[in-house]
């Protein structure tokens, strides 16, 4: 038997961290390989997360309602057998000695060195208001990170901490993240930055928030569930990343329209699917990402990745009036027929809360059908970290002027406006453009002959 460090996995692509929602074993509990330890909370799913082999609880390093970055050490476990990583290497056995060393250097030191910031410029025990507003925080333990986890704002919400006091905050999480310790001692200590005034040099140039007053009334308060939190983080750090430019094109859906009604009581006849409109848009826009691959793309400091998997998001409504993004892999490779029982079964896992980790990752490029809910058109927020996202409006019958070998009549067409979403700091308005304008011709080019 071995002790084995037991890490957070990494369970997406832009997936960085995760809340322990329960442990479902406690310290000295036996386990066998692929028994379920505990669950982890991501951006939007729950996850399992099992055993990597048999063996033993020694300690748990977090509880319940922790968030822990990705490659944290969540427990220490004795094992029966070696455990290796996704590339074969042996992960790192620890003795028991080793264990308790760190462990004991860590609760020891980390106070002290917490302790030790605050005292540097004063002594915390006792300050007023007016004394606290000419202390100001050194420099170097600054946190510019405007992120903080749900947990986090919890916390700030419960004791009435603004943002500004959680910036003052010494952190020493990774990267320089605010952790539940950092903010529970803080708070132990009396809050001796309430007032502080951050010691920094100002941007001359750089914008300036207005401190504006807003009434914002009075009603019943709702608080936010956790994917809502996540959701609004998400799509604050989409627009706050990517320069958004949309552009708009209209298509002529009448072929398409026509040959589906005409087509989907055979089609789910034949095959055991419903035949609704999503998959042929997937099937058109998967044509379309073939054309212009640098489409399906997300950026990487200075760097383009264009990806070799044509992978569709679908942006879809949960029965919570929450959103989430199911995904239908390899989108380009599948026929109608793999289509439509791929968005069948995301739709239907979807709409029963049935939704796993594999099903909402890996997506490159995302539709927002705006149109199941009446709008006629709509300018979506980019889904992180791909460059575009397509937005298809409603369906409407509208009388249009086309031409014939009579030439120009007014007939009643089925019309939809498409609106493209996209990253300017990579995508310009001829790729955009081009890229939108293909999926309509895709949508009005339909093969009414074509056979199910």
């Amino acid at each position: 038997m071995s002790k084995f460090e037991f890490k957070m996995p990494k369970m997406g692509e832009s997936i960085t961290e995760g809340t322990i929602i329960n442990w479902l074993i406690n310290e000295g509990d036996s386990f066998d390989e692929g028994d379920i330890i505990l669950e982890v909370a991501t951006d939007k799913v729950d996850n399992e997360v099992p055993a990597p082999a048999s063996g033993t609880l020694i300690k748990t390093m977090f509880q319940a309602k922790d968030v822990v970055p990705v490659g944290e050490v969540l427990a220490i476990l004795e094992v029966s057998k070696e455990v290796k990583t996704k590339t074969d290497k042996v992960e790192k056995v620890v003795s028991s000695s080793k264990f308790d060393t760190h462990s004991s250097e860590k609760k020891s030191s980390e106070p002290e060195t917490f302790n030790q910031i605050l005292s540097k410029k004063f002594h915390y025990g006792n300050i007023s208001e007016t004394q606290s507003k000419h202390i100001q925080l050194p420099a170097a333990k600054q946190k510019n990170s405007t992120f903080y986890s749900p947990l986090i704002k919890s916390i700030a919400k419960e004791h009435h901490i603004s943002f500004e006091e959680l910036a003052r905050i010494p952190a020493f999480g990774n990267n320089g993240r605010l952790r539940k310790s950092d903010l529970q001692k803080y708070i132990e200590i009396g809050r001796p930055f309430k007032f502080v005034q951050p010691n920094i040099m100002h941007d001359p140039t750089a914008y300036r928030i207005p401190q504006l007053n807003f009434d914002k009334g009075k009603g019943k308060v709702i608080e936010m569930d956790r994917m809502r939190q996540m959701i609004a983080d998400h799509m604050v750090y989409s627009k706050h990343t990517s320069p958004h430019v949309t552009a708009y094109v209209e298509a002529d859906l009448t072929n398409m329209v026509n040959w589906r009604n005409a087509n989907k009581v055979a089609f789910e006849k034949k095959y055991g699917e419903r035949l609704t409109f999503t998959p042929l848009f997937v099937e058109a826009v998967a044509k379309a990402v073939k054309d212009y691959p640098n489409i399906n793309a997300s950026v990487d400091g200075n760097n383009i990745i264009v990806k070799e998997d044509v992978n569709i998001g679908m942006a879809t409504a949960l029965p919570s009036g929450n959103l989430i993004v199911p995904v239908v892999k390899n989108a380009d490779t599948k026929d109608l027929k793999q289509l439509a029982a791929n968005v069948n079964e995301l739709a239907n896992k979807a709409r029963e809360n049935k939704l796993a980790g594999d099903d909402i990752k890996g997506s490159t490029f995302t539709i927002s059908n705006v149109g199941t809910f009446g709008s006629v058109m709509g300018t979506p927020i980019i889904n992180q970290p791909e460059v575009a996202i397509l937005a298809l409006g409603i369906i409407k019958k509208r009388p249009e002027v086309i031409t014939t070998e009579k030439g120009d009549e007014i007939a009643i067409r089925s019309m939809m406006y498409l609106s493209l979403s996209f990253d300017h700091r990579v995508v310009d308005g001829f790729l955009g453009g081009s890229f939108v304008r293909r999926v309509a011709d895709y949508f009005e080019q339909f093969d009414v002959d074509r056979k199910i």
